[in-house]
């Protein structure tokens, strides 16, 4: 009876065991990847294109642990030293095995529990591959399953291709992979350079870049272990290392990692399939860029700076020879592009204001009165105020625009009108201002919106070259380019320069000297914006322009950082390299007068026929219950390239006011009505714009 039930036992825990041997068997086999037809990984290579500075030189620049597509060597290119140290520390029966070193498992296994606790491992350098290709959590069932796919490795490539792929793509720190980046890395050398001290290193470094690079002691331990067991194999002849090798962790020629993701797309757009691409960047202006960057954030770490960026630009063609970013912070680590990113430009939109004031017949003489202000703001009233909470009465469009004055600047857009300055911006690639002009009212004079630096330094170099317009170029493989377009009259153009250059024109707010006061004849706008988040300065002459980025990319106030004192030092250091070999473009700030006959230049922009610049068609406006009534009004706009004698406003046919100012507040009755404005030229005609319906809740 006894016999019969262990019997029965027996055969049940057989058939389980079969069971469960097929389950394991079937999970091993779904549990596995494909393999890779090649390990050259060149159509990878092929996809991604490599960028090449303005001489030809490569930008491989970008270390983001992704593939290292750019900076292969051939297996037969790696020092000899080098390979034998590799594979005597990763897997020294790596010639003989089949993917697997059962020896080395088995020796690991009593190891571990001889210590109760992980102390060795045994990866075969098949099985790191195989874990480089198909990165899996580190469990013992990811180490059963990569023990397999190791053996299909081994089964499809030759010893030889597995190495090859090792050495160029094995994991080193500060996200480097394979050994020639890593040679530059730790030691500022190329690999046909490196002494046999530092080939073990290399080859020792593999296991715990991180933490052997911290500990000299544990790294010399290890070194002097590996030299051993090469001198046994009869393959190290030179002494024992008696002290590990000095670790430069070398900074790469040049972090430009976000210039090659930006001109990297570019490329892609530009020239879909090329291998190389010329760009445009200067690489010695780029390494000094990042050097000025880095030295002026760590000046200013006290008062909390900690991101920065800066781009140089080429008048000559509007070519980007520096695009500069750091972060004291993270300084290893590719994260957000600064130049790419919108920040609130504080008053550097000011110049691009004041340009078009001048076009629509002010000069640079023209006074405005710099008085306390106050305006109506969704049903209440905000006042404006200059930095320095002081009103200097009349002053002339210089002197506001040089001290960077804040209640003219909003005079200067009701003059000019919102809808037209903001048209006036995005036709300048301003394309992150893409709200509607009453989401950002008169304070789009102030900074209110957000661009990106790469805007507006796009944008001043309309200013810069007599008023013509083109994008900035990131390509010098790029083809042909579209022609410059007139944005702003030579006359507006050389007027803002004048003044922007004149240091005499900044002494209200200013002062005397001061970095501002260039040496050489330069066009100089500094910004700031609220609580000192972000602190900007954009400097030009006649052939090159700089606009410099410092704050927080997290939105942190800096303590009391300002674009006079922040970013302009560095604006002026930068320009102080460069051959000043173009004068400035600035004339006296006053309009030269048309030739008899010649009518003056109109704004780009500005309609031939008068139309309703707000409200539009379909608007649709609600009431704030809380507010009184009678507070609440809403802008109507004219926008017409002449000045009107006078304008009358119309509200379903019935005439609500008569004003000599091309704008009425108009208080908000509810319903749905039709609003026209009839505006009278020079000679008393009545010229009328369509009528817009809007919408009162």
């Amino acid at each position: 009876m006894n016999e019969g039930v262990r019997r029965r036992g027996a055969r049940w825990l057989a058939a389980l065991g079969g069971l469960l041997l097929g389950a394991l068997a079937l999970a091993t086999l779904f549990a596995q990847r494909a393999l890779p037809d090649t390990l050259r990984l060149d159509a990878e290579a092929a996809r991604q294109v490599e960028l090449l500075d303005r001489d030809g030189r490569p930008l491989r620049l970008a270390y983001d642990g992704g593939w290292n597509l750019h900076e292969r060597v051939p297996l037969a290119a790696v020092p000899a030293t080098l390979r034998a140290a590799i594979v005597a520390a990763e897997d020294r029966r790596f010639w003989t095995h089949a993917g697997i070193d059962w020896r080395a498992r088995a020796s690991a296994l009593w190891v571990n529990l001889r210590n109760g606790r992980a102390v060795r491992g045994a990866s075969t350098i098949s099985e790191q591959v195989v874990r480089i290709l198909h990165p899996r959590p580190r469990t013992v069932w990811s180490r059963w399953v990569e023990g397999f796919e190791a053996l299909r490795l081994e089964a499809r490539f030759s010893k030889a291709e597995i190495l090859e792929f090792y050495l160029n793509q094995v994991p080193y720190g500060a996200n480097r992979r394979g050994v020639a980046p890593a040679a530059a890395y730790y030691f500022d050398r190329s690999l046909d350079t490196l002494s046999p001290d530092e080939m073990l290193a290399l080859a020792v470094l593999v296991r715990a870049p991180t933490r052997l690079a911290a500990d000299p002691p544990a790294l010399r331990a290890r070194l002097r272990r590996l030299a051993q067991a090469l001198a046994a194999q009869g393959r190290w002849r030179a002494p024992l290392p008696e002290t590990a090798p000095a670790l430069a962790r070398a900074r790469p020629p040049l972090q430009a990692a976000h210039f090659v993701a930006w001109a990297g797309r570019a490329a892609a757009r530009q020239r879909p399939g090329a291998a190389r691409v010329r760009s445009t960047l200067d690489a010695e202006l780029q390494q000094s860029a990042e050097a000025f960057l880095r030295e002026r954030l760590r000046d200013l770490a006290r008062e909390g700076a900690a991101q920065g960026a800066v781009l140089v630009v080429d008048l000559d063609g509007n070519r980007v020879r520096a695009y500069a970013t750091a972060d004291r912070l993270h300084p290893d680590i590719v994260g957000i592009d600064p130049i790419q990113t919108p920040r609130q430009p504080g008053s550097t939109l000011k110049p691009l204001l004041y340009a078009m004031a001048i076009e629509r017949g002010w000069r640079a003489d023209t006074t405005i009165d710099d008085a306390e202000l106050r305006e109506r703001i969704n049903g209440g009233l905000h006042e404006y105020r200059n930095y320095s909470r002081v009103h200097y009465g009349r002053v002339t469009v210089a002197e506001a625009l040089g001290n960077s004055l804040n209640i003219p600047a909003v005079k200067a857009l009701q003059f000019v009108g919102q809808a037209p300055f903001l048209a006036r911006l995005r036709a300048l690639g301003v394309d992150s201002l893409d709200q509607h002009p009453n989401v950002y009212g008169d304070g789009l004079a102030l900074g209110n919106g957000a661009l990106t630096l790469y805007e507006l330094v796009q944008a001043y170099t309309a200013l810069a070259r007599d008023g013509l317009w083109q994008p900035l170029t990131v390509l010098d493989d790029a083809g042909p380019r579209p022609p410059a377009r007139a944005l702003y009259t030579r006359e507006a153009a050389h007027a803002i320069s004048a003044i922007l250059a004149d240091a005499s024109a900044r002494l209200l707010e200013f002062g005397e000297g001061g970095v501002l006061r260039f040496p050489v004849a330069t066009a100089v706008k500094t910004g700031t914006s609220s609580d000192y988040r972000d602190a900007w300065t954009v400097a030009y002459d006649g052939r090159w322009l700089v606009g410099v980025w410092l704050g927080n990319l997290s939105g942190q106030p800096t303590e009391g950082v300002t674009g006079a004192r922040g970013p302009a030092l560095l604006t002026r250091s930068l320009l102080a390299r460069l051959p000043s070999d173009v004068a400035l473009r600035a004339r006296p700030a006053a309009p030269e007068r048309p030739e008899s006959g010649q009518a003056p230049a109109a704004a780009p922009e500005a309609p031939a026929e008068p139309l309703l610049a707000q409200p539009f068609d379909g608007l649709l406006l609600a009431r704030d219950p809380r507010i009184p009534a009678a507070l609440q009004a809403f802008r109507f706009e004219l926008a017409w390239r002449e000045r009107p004698q006078r304008v009358r406003w119309e509200v379903d046919g019935a005439v609500v006011a008569e004003t000599r100012e091309p704008y009425f507040d108009w208080p908000l009755v509810a319903g749905a009505h039709a609003v026209r404005a009839l505006a009278f030229d020079a000679g008393g005609a009545e010229r009328p714009t369509a009528a817009a319906r809007i919408t009162v809740r």
